[in-house]
């Protein structure tokens, strides 16, 4: 009964920071984009090395695949992050 009390605590912890992340980045102006996705990847990095650790101790099969699933999306993430940046600061280059 305990651990269902937990589960529950923490998937209601889950779901309110996921309403409350999208409303602050629905709020965000775009002249502050490109430094918070500098922010979002490095945070993708430490993300990155955590999981890596996670992955790696194999303490069960559970650990594991979760670490491997946070390996994949948090390189999506800086992938994305640094392809969507180059491609701002592509249109502040001078045309030749």
């Amino acid at each position: 009964m305990e651990s269902v009390n937990l589960l529950i605590g923490t998937l209601t912890i889950f779901v309110l920071a996921m309403f409350v992340g999208a409303e602050i980045i629905n709020k965000v102006p775009p002249t502050l984009h490109t430094p918070l996705m500098s922010g979002s990847n490095a945070i993708s990095g430490i993300t990155i090395v955590g999981s890596l650790i996670s992955a790696g101790s194999k303490i069960t099969l559970l650990t594991t695949i979760l670490g491997l699933l946070a390996i994949i999306f948090a390189m999506i993430n800086v992938v994305g992050g640094f392809m969507v940046t180059h491609r701002m600061l592509e249109m502040f280059q001078r045309k030749a």
